[in-house]
C-alpha cells in the first residue's frame, strides 16, 4: 500500500479500510528507518492516525497543518513525498528529524522547540485571511506542549480573535480508557454537528426579539446549561471558556472516527476548535508502548527487542547527575530543576533519592529560572539543568530575575555545542553568546568528566552571583589527573612553550591538543585550558603578551560572540595575532559531530592545514 503513495493526494483516494493498512505500514516504516538511524519513534508512532485522518480530509497544499516540535511528524513526512528519502532521516546531507520549511511544500512552518504550533498557526490563518485565500488552518500539538505557556498565550488570543483555526490535542499521557466510550463519542458528534451548531446560533438569534434584560438571563441560562453538560461528560472546560469550542476525547488509533470529526469540524465548525485526541505513545511496538519514556527519543536499536545498539559510556549527563546526588547528600539545601528533561539531563536518580527536592516544571523554561531565583533569595541552592538551546527561551529572566539580583543559582547547560542528528534547532552553540554578556555570572566549561565534578563543587560554595556551566552531549573524557582544584577566573596551563599559544575551552581544548600533535616539533606550542570563559585569565593573557606571537582559540560556541571574540578583544591593539575557530556565522544542519565539523572547517586536521604556513 505504501508503495502506491507519492503524495498527499494518493492517500485520499484510498478507502478506509484501505487506510487502515496504510496506517500499519507507515509504523513498520518508522520502526524500521529509526532502528538504523535513531530518532523520535514513540510519538510519532502514536500519530501516524492522526496525520493520515489529517491527509484524508484536508488539502495540505491549501490547508496548512502545523506540527508542534515535529516529534510526531514521521507519518506526515512519509505519506506527503518523502517516503523515498526516509532512510536518510536524521542522516547528513538527508531529511530533517523535524519539521522544515526548506525541506517541503507540505511543512508548512519549521519546529524543533516546542509550544509554538498554534501561534504560529493563527499567524498563518489570519494572513491567508488577509490575502483572501481559502483554506483551514490546523496546528497538531502534544499534550506536553501545552505546559509551555506560549500555548495558553495563543490559545487566548485565537479564542480572541475568534478565527477559524483548528487545534488538535494529541493527548498520550493516558491509556485510551472509558472516558473514551459511548456517551463521549456521541456528544463529540453532537458538538460537530451541522444541526447543533445551526440550532445554536438560531436560539441565540431568536433571543434578540426578547426584551435586554430577560433575554441576558436567558443567554446566560443556555451558556451554563450546555458548559454542565459539557462538563459532566469532559475535564477540559477551560477551552470553552478561553473562547474554543471543545471537542472530544476521541480515540486516536480509531481511524474512520478521527476522519469523520475532523471532516465535521472542517465544515460545520465557526471560530476555534480545539479536538481532544487520546492516544498510545509508541503505538503498534511492544517495547515502545511499555517504555515510551525511553523510546521518546532514541540511537539505534535492535528492531525486533528494541535492544541499542549505541556504545555505552558514561556521559556528561550521567557525571552532573551523580553528582548532584552526592552534593545533595552532604548540603540539605540543594535542589533540582528542569524543565520536562529528567532523563535527558541525568536527574532520574536525583528524583528517586529526593523527590522532595526534586522540581520538573515542564516545558516552561522561564519559570524554572525564576522559580530557581525565589529559591534562592531565601538560601536555596537551585541547579537548574536545561538544555543550552532552550535556555534561551529564559534569556530575560536570566538578566533580569537573576543576574542583576546576583543570586546563587547554578545553571547547567547540557548539550552545549554541536549536538548531531537532531541538527539547527537542537545544537547549542549560541549560549556563550548570549550569557558572555551579562554582568555578574560566571560562565565555566570542563574538558573531562572530573572537571565537572570540580566545577560543581566550585559552584556549590560560590554565593556572589550565579554560575553557568556547559558540557557537550555525550560521553565524557575521563582526565589523567585528580580531580582539579578551581579558582575564579584561573585557567589552566597544560604545556608552556615560546612560539604560539593554544588556546582551548571544553571540547575546543581536546581539539586544540589533536591540532598541536599534527605539528610534530615545527613549533613549540603552549596549551591552555580555559575553564573560565567569563572571567578570563587576565594575568595569563598578559603574560603571553610577551611569550608569542599568535594565539589560536577553539571552541565549539559560535564566533559572532564567541570565547575567540572575547580573546581577540582583549588583545586589540597589541602586537598579539589572534586566529579563532568555531562555529561560523551560519546556521547547522544534522549529521554526526565529525561529518559537521568537517563541513565547518574546523577539525584538528583542518585547523592545522589552515594555521600550517602562518605558523
Amino acid at each position: 500500500m505504501l508503495e502506491r503513495i507519492k503524495g498527499p493526494e494518493d492517500v485520499r483516494k484510498l478507502s478506509l479500510a484501505e487506510l487502515k493498512i496504510l496506517a500499519q505500514e507507515v509504523r513498520e516504516r518508522i520502526l524500521e528507518v529509526t532502528a538504523k538511524n535513531g530518532g523520535h519513534l514513540a510519538p510519532s508512532l502514536g500519530a501516524v492516525e492522526i496525520a493520515v485522518a489529517l491527509l484524508r480530509v484536508f488539502n495540505p497544499r491549501r490547508d496548512r497543518v502545523v506540527w508542534d516540535v515535529g516529534h510526531q511528524s514521521y507519518a506526515w513526512k512519509i505519506l506527503t513525498g518523502r517516503n523515498d528519502r526516509f532512510d536518510t532521516l536524521r542522516q547528513f546531507g538527508g531529511i530533517s528529524g523535524f519539521n522544515n520549511i526548506f525541506e517541503s511544500e507540505y511543512d508548512a512552518f519549521g519546529v524543533g522547540h516546542s509550544s509554538t504550533s498554534i501561534s504560529a498557526a493563527l499567524g498563518i490563518n489570519v494572513a491567508d485571511e488577509m490575502m483572501g485565500r481559502k483554506g483551514r488552518t490546523i496546528a497538531v500539538i502534544g499534550d506536553g506542549a501545552l505546559t509551555g505557556g506560549m500555548s495558553f498565550e495563543a490559545i487566548n488570543h485565537c479564542g480572541h480573535l475568534q478565527k477559524n483555526l483548528i487545534v488538535i490535542l494529541n493527548d498520550n499521557a493516558m491509556s485510551i480508557s472509558k472516558n473514551v466510550g459511548a456517551l463521549q463519542s456521541y456528544m463529540a458528534n453532537i458538538l460537530v454537528s451541522k444541526t447543533y451548531n445551526s440550532l445554536k446560533e438560531r436560539v441565540w438569534d431568536l433571543s434578540n426579539t426578547l426584551p435586554t434584560n430577560i433575554r441576558r438571563r436567558f443567554i446566560t441560562g443556555a451558556q451554563k446549561l450546555e458548559e454542565s453538560l459539557i462538563n459532566i461528560l469532559v475535564p477540559n472546560i477551560i477551552f470553552e471558556d478561553l473562547g474554543f469550542k471543545y471537542v472530544g476525547p476521541i480515540d486516536g488509533h480509531d481511524l474512520p472516527r478521527l476522519a469523520h470529526i475532523f471532516n465535521k469540524a472542517r465544515h460545520n465548525i465557526v471560530g476555534p476548535v480545539l479536538i481532544h485526541v487520546v492516544t498510545q505513545k509508541g503505538k503498534g511496538c511492544d517495547f515502545a508502548e511499555n517504555n515510551a519514556r525511553v523510546f521518546h527519543g532514541v540511537g539505534p536499536y535492535e528492531e525486533k527487542t528494541g535492544a541499542s545498539l549505541s556504545k555505552k559510556s558514561k556521559s556528561y549527563s550521567n557525571v552532573f547527575g551523580d553528582k548532584l546526588c552526592e552534593l545533595a547528600s552532604e548540603h540539605k539545601n540543594v535542589v533540582a530543576i528542569t524543565a520536562a528533561m529528567t532523563d535527558g539531563t541525568g536527574l532520574t536518580e536525583f528524583a528517586r533519592k529526593y523527590p522532595d527536592r526534586f522540581f520538573d516544571v515542564g516545558i516552561a523554561e522561564q519559570h524554572a529560572v525564576t522559580f530557581a531565583g525565589g529559591l534562592a533569595v531565601r538560601g536555596i541552592k537551585p541547579f537548574v539543568a536545561i538544555y543550552s538551546t532552550f535556555l534561551q527561551r529564559a534569556f530575560d529572566q536570566v538578566i533580569h530575575d537573576i543576574a542583576l539580583q546576583k543570586l546563587p543559582v547554578v545553571f547547567c547547560l547540557d548539550r552545549a555545542g554541536l549536538v548531531g542528528d537532531d541538527g539547527a534547532t537542537h545544537h547549542g552553540v549560541f549560549d556563550l553568546s548570549y550569557l558572555r554578556l551579562i554582568p555578574s555570572l560566571q560562565i565555566l566549561s570542563p574538558s573531562c568528566a572530573e572537571e565537572l565534578e570540580s566545577m560543581m563543587e566550585y559552584a556549590m560554595h560560590y554565593d556572589d552571583g550565579p554560575i553557568a556551566i556547559r558540557y557537550p552531549r555525550g560521553g565524557a573524557r575521563q582526565c589523567a589527573m585528580d580531580h582539579p582544584i578551581i579558582e575564579s577566573g584561573k585557567w589552566e596551563v597544560l604545556q608552556k612553550g615560546t612560539d604560539v599559544a593554544f588556546i582551548g575551552t571544553g571540547k575546543g581544548m581536546i581539539d586544540a591538543a589533536d591540532t598541536i600533535e599534527l605539528f610534530g616539533d615545527t613549533i613549540k606550542p603552549w596549551l591552555i585550558n580555559a575553564r573560565f570563559i567569563k572571567p578570563m585569565d587576565n594575568t595569563l593573557l598578559d603574560t603571553l603578551k610577551s611569550k608569542v606571537k599568535h594565539v589560536v582559540t577553539i571552541e565549539d560556541n559560535a564566533l559572532e560572540g564567541g570565547f575567540g571574540e572575547s580573546v581577540k578583544a582583549y588583545y586589540n591593539g597589541s602586537d598579539v595575532t589572534v586566529h579563532t575557530f568555531g562555529i561560523p556565522d551560519r546556521f547547522v544542519t544534522f549529521g554526526s559531530v565529525e561529518q559537521l565539523k568537517e563541513m565547518l572547517g574546523i577539525t584538528p586536521k583542518q585547523i592545522h592545514q589552515t594555521l600550517k604556513d602562518i605558523l
